[in-house]
């Protein structure tokens, strides 16, 4: 059966249709083409016809002017809409004209600069010129790494690169700064949170270098469908940045399928797996020869999943090479072999996480299944394009698992399908991130006196670091005195850069399998701790806290560990508030302890209790920024205990409500409660920053108060349970007395709703 026969054999299943929430297909599009700009070098328009490209999407064109007239741009369309077009040909158009210019294209992973680089290479070679394009990366060999700074027109590398490897040795990259013409930041709405503030600072750096060299280069940035594309691609580079979105390429018809696995336990709201319901619908379209992309949350389900849809070619030749997996760990050869096997057809399936969400080319998959909603709607749409590139028919399927999160989604079709609701956040002066870079940008060159990096700040910082005997102050200059080189120091994958490295000591060579940043060591690494990892079940043998290191050992055990964290919040300055209703809101700074003081060991499979243990380990405190809503003293009809279930419930909720308008993971904020606040002296909910400094989020979710509380309360509302699940308010274990915890959350979601109306 082909793609088409196989969708009218799921609307003849009355098994599948009945767990169906929504079923959308969307219609054809034609493309809208405009003709070549004048201004092309020839060669380029000639390349590009022999490539088939006789005219331009509406959107290339547009960019393509834009860039000529001197401005910077962010261009947003959908996957496959022939992005990569919008800087290469003027990016290639430029160095054409004037040899000596140069170019730096920024993607955020290696995968997905090792196939643009190709793919402009092509172009470069159909044209017959000698633009030089090289990547630049931690795989590039020494040898290569002097000739790509003397002579390459184009280099291509990502974030991490450009900190530590290329801005602390400017001096080594002259040729590079001084013609320095264009900047490429591709796939931009990825640059939110922590990395995102940590790029705008990296930016701003690459800028003082610029200056110094006297170059003034444009951005050329392209993002996937979000809120605040011009926004967001602004704070980044720091520069004004005008919006291209008017997308000309054609798009095929596209099944937009939601699929809500049957409740195998209705009063503990608990539904059949969504990795087994992924593997059955999968199954049935590999066996039929439907070329099927299936998206997973993490690294351990992808190998699972690639386990069961091998068994469909069991014992026939080359079976094992028909069904692939891909994330990050494999070797860069092996998954360059698996893109040409998607792209030629030899394979059939492949189970992914998100790192084939980007635009690495796959070729023109027919079927896409999403097994657990990946946090995003950008992220769904990104998945989704990944099958039906141009022509014929094509189908995402999402599969929704038993999270208030992927529950919601699911149950509001019209909600995803509506306009994009999320935006990238970042902040730039988040002070952890912001002294880091200034570090950096010292080390780099000095600071002249009045000068600004970012904040108006910058000479108070100056004077601080000088305090640290980091840098000297003479004349009208700040010169870096210190012997350390700072880059080394900084992730800019955390904000944070404490992490604490994990050692298998299994084997006479010890071995170290992972990391985790510091405020989640104390819970996951504590002695007797069980660490999974791929996998595999390692016990925690010892927490060397003072040198960031923990020693773990392989064990096969029938429990795993979960600790207890005590949280105490305090509220050290309010920025923002609106005390004149009687709920009020407010978001501000606090100081947030955590101690970890015990753990419990947890059946697998029954998850019974089984034992726990004492955790002794020092306090940590970090301030953050936080958002919280403070209720009544007294509520009537409703007992100390009621409140207390309820504030529970709501936290559980909020904790799931909060991402879907931040674009950020759930592990980015953290919610906590407490009956009678010591600040306000009322039942409080507080939701902060899980980083220090904090990176927006509270701002955010003070100015859409409103609309946080209407989605928990149809969050609620909408989840099929008696009186609370792990859907809704959280399972019924974590709640005292007798009251229904999802009546008591919905009774304190209603008083604040109605004080805002």
């Amino acid at each position: 059966m082909n793609l088409e026969q196989m969708l009218q054999h799921f609307k003849a299943s009355e098994k599948m249709m009945k767990n169906i929430t929504s079923w959308v297909e969307m219609p054809a599009k034609e493309a809208v083409y405009a003709e070549f700009p004048d201004f092309i070098d020839e060669r380029i328009r000639t390349a590009l016809e022999r490539r088939g490209v006789r005219k331009l999407y509406s959107h290339q064109a547009s960019a393509i002017e834009a860039v000529h007239d001197g401005s910077s741009i962010v261009v947003v369309t959908p996957t496959a809409s022939g992005k990569t077009m919008c800087y290469n040909v003027p990016v290639m158009d430029a160095i054409l004209k004037d040899e000596a210019s140069r170019a730096l294209f920024l993607f955020p992973t290696k995968a997905l600069s090792q196939d643009q680089t190709s793919e402009l290479h092509e172009l470069i070679t159909e044209a017959g010129v000698d633009v030089k394009t090289f990547t630049y990366d931690g795989d590039t060999p020494q040898s290569a790494r002097r000739a790509i700074r003397q002579a390459g027109h184009i280099v291509v590398t990502n974030p991490d690169m450009l900190h530590s490897g290329i801005l602390p040795h400017h001096t080594k990259w002259t040729k590079l700064f001084e013609n320095l013409r264009f900047i490429v930041i591709d796939e931009v709405h990825h640059y939110r949170g922590v990395f995102g503030s940590h790029l705008a600072n990296v930016i701003r750096r690459l800028r003082r270098i610029c200056d110094f060299y006297g170059s003034k280069p444009q951005f050329i940035c392209c993002s996937a469908t979000i809120a605040n594309p011009a926004e967001l691609a602004s704070r980044i580079t720091g520069t004004d940045i005008r919006l291209i979105d008017n997308n000309g390429a054609p798009t095929s018809g596209k099944h937009i399928i939601f699929y809500n696995p049957p409740v195998v336990n209705k009063e503990l709201g608990i539904r059949k797996s969504s990795m087994l319901e992924a593997e059955r619908i999968a199954e049935s379209l590999i066996r039929n020869g439907v070329q099927t992309i299936v998206f997973t949350r993490s690294r351990l389900n992808v190998e699972v999943l690639v386990t069961y849809l091998k068994d469909i070619y069991h014992g026939s030749k080359d079976g094992d090479k028909r069904v692939r997996g891909y994330r990050g760990g494999y070797l860069p050869n092996l998954r360059r072999e698996i893109e040409k096997g998607l792209r030629d057809g030899s394979i059939t399936g492949v189970v992914s996480t998100n790192a084939l969400e980007l635009g690495i080319d796959i070729g023109a998959l027919e079927a896409c299944i999403i097994c657990g909603y990946p946090g995003t709607i950008a992220s769904t749409w990104q998945q989704a394009g990944r099958a039906g590139r141009r022509s014929g028919v094509s189908a995402a399927i999402l599969v929704a698992n038993s999270s208030p999160l992927d529950q919601y989604i699911i149950n509001n079709p019209d909600y995803f399908f509506g306009k994009t609701p999320e935006n990238g956040l970042i902040n730039p002066d988040n002070l952890v991130i912001l002294y880091n870079h200034m570090k950096c940008a010292a080390f780099e060159l000095p600071f002249e006196d009045g000068e600004k990096f970012g904040v108006e700040t910058t000479g108070e910082i100056l004077s601080f670091m000088e305090e640290a005997r980091l840098v000297r102050h003479v004349g009208n200059r700040w010169h870096w005195m210190s012997d350390v080189f700072p880059s080394d120091a900084i992730s800019l994958r955390s904000a944070s850069n404490e992490n604490f490295i994990i050692i298998d000591i299994s084997e006479p060579k010890p071995v170290v399998i992972g990391e985790t940043d510091r405020f989640s060591a104390p819970m996951l690494l504590h002695e007797e701790a069980i660490y999974m990892h791929e996998g595999i079940q390692y016990q925690v043998e010892k927490l060397d806290f003072d040198d960031k290191k923990a020693y773990v050992r392989k064990v096969n055990v029938d429990y795993y560990t979960d600790a207890n964290l005590a949280v105490d919040l305090k509220v050290i300055d309010v920025f923002r508030e609106d005390r004149e209703k009687p709920v009020h809101r407010s978001s501000g700074e606090v100081s947030v302890s955590s101690l970890v003081t015990m753990f419990k060991k947890i059946k697998l499979h029954t998850h019974e209790n089984i034992g726990s243990g004492p955790v002794t380990l020092p306090e940590l405190e970090m301030h953050t920024t936080s958002y919280w809503v403070s209720l009544p003293e007294e509520i009537p009809g409703m007992s100390q205990t009621d409140v207390q279930n309820g504030l529970l419930g709501i936290s559980n909720v909020l904790a799931n409500a909060a991402p879907i308008y931040l674009m950020c993971d759930p592990g980015d904020i953290r919610v906590v409660h407490q009956v009678r606040a010591t600040f306000t002296q009322r039942p409080t909910v507080y939701i902060y920053d899980s980083y220090p400094g904090g990176v927006g989020f509270s701002d955010k979710l003070y100015e859409l108060h409103g609309e946080l509380f209407e989605t928990a309360a149809s969050m609620i509302a909408q989840c099929g349970c008696e009186t609370g699940c792990p859907s809704c308010v959280g399972p019924l274990t974590e709640f005292t007395g007798t009251g229904d915890p999802k009546e008591m959350s919905m009774k304190l979601i209603d008083i604040i709703r109605n004080a805002y109306k």
